[in-house]
Order: C-alpha cells, then structure tokens, then sequence
C-alpha cells in the first residue's frame, strides 16, 4: 500500500510529492471500443486484467512506490558522487595543482579518482538493482500499457484527465518479462 495515510479509496499518488489523483474507473475508458479492444490483447500479453478496478489501483499505487525507490537509490548514491566529484574537481582547480610535489599531487589525484570511482561504481549499481528488476519491470510494462489505454480512450473522447494517470513511463526499463510474472508480490508484501 502507499505510505500516505490521506488516500482514498480510489486514489493513489501519481508521481512523487504530487497530490493523490482519483483513478478513472475501468467502465469509462473501455466504453471506448478501441480502448477495450486493446485491453483484451494486452490482457494476454501483459497477463493482466485492465478491466479489474481493484488490480488496476493496487497497480498504480505500487507503480508509485517503484518510482519513490528509484528516486531514493538514485538520490543515495548521486548526491554523495556529485559532492565528491565537484569537491574534487575545486580543491584540484584551487589548491592541488599549485603543489611543489609531484608525488603529492599524484597521491591526491589517486585518492580523489578512487574515491569518484567508488561512488560511481555504487551509483551504477543501485540503478542497475532498480531498473534491471523483472519484477518491477513488469509492473513497469502493465502501468505503461494502461497509460496508453487511457491516452487512447481520451483520444476518442472519454472523459480523462490529461497526462492521467500522471507518472513517467520508463520505457527504457518496462520490458515485461513472463518467467519473473510468478514471482510478483502481493499488495501487502510491497516489491521486491
């Protein structure tokens, strides 16, 4: 579930720090032929019910938690790697290179450049953890299919908001990948 308290029933947070956003109920986008039409063939593919009001909103509200996390790892690790490296970068620009001492602009450049690289290594690795996840990436797949049936249903005149349901589609990392489907963890579980 999310870690908002405020939400109603029908309401999840589409993108991080934004207010909550009621769903649009499944009846009002698949009213529209196309858009129903559409859903039955990614029900198969995606092995998901778009039709499913409740499955649809526990979606949006895990969709919402995957990109808190990726912001949270990216944010942990990128932080600390551009304070160092721009801290790096100065100190070498005021002081380092004015030093006498080869050897000890040689130790500071050895250090600063391990240190970078460290931190880049972390960094790397805590977006490869979150965007590399076939369980997220599924979850990423079903939420970008479901944005495009909305975007298709308002383009044939449904009343939806525009940009509903309101978060970034990933589609660099919402390949849905079938032998990870069984692995997906239920509402109260939260991802993996």
């Amino acid at each position: 579930m999310d870690d908002r308290t405020d939400l109603g029933e029908w309401d999840f947070v589409g993108r991080r720090g934004t207010e909550p956003v009621r769903m649009v109920p499944a009846a009002v986008i698949f009213a529209i032929p196309r858009a129903g039409t559409e859903a039955e063939r990614l029900r198969e593919e995606l092995r998901f019910d778009f039709l499913d009001d409740r499955a649809v909103l526990r979606m949006l509200r895990q969709r919402h938690q995957d990109e808190v996390a990726m912001f949270n790892a990216g944010f942990k690790t990128g932080v600390p790697l551009a304070f160092v490296g721009f801290g790096a970068a100065v100190y070498w620009g005021g002081v380092v290179q004015f030093w006498e001492s080869a050897a000890a602009r040689l130790a500071y450049s050895s250090v600063a450049v391990a240190l970078v690289l460290a931190l880049l290594t972390a960094f790397v690795r805590a977006a490869a953890a979150q965007w590399g996840d076939p369980v997220r990436q599924n979850l990423r797949a079903r939420a970008k299919a479901y944005r495009e049936l909305a975007r298709l249903a308002r383009r044939e005149g449904a009343d939806i908001p525009a940009h509903y349901p309101h978060y970034g589609p990933y589609p660099f990392a919402a390949t849905f990948r079938a032998e990870a489907d069984r692995a997906e963890t239920n509402e109260e579980e939260g991802l993996s």
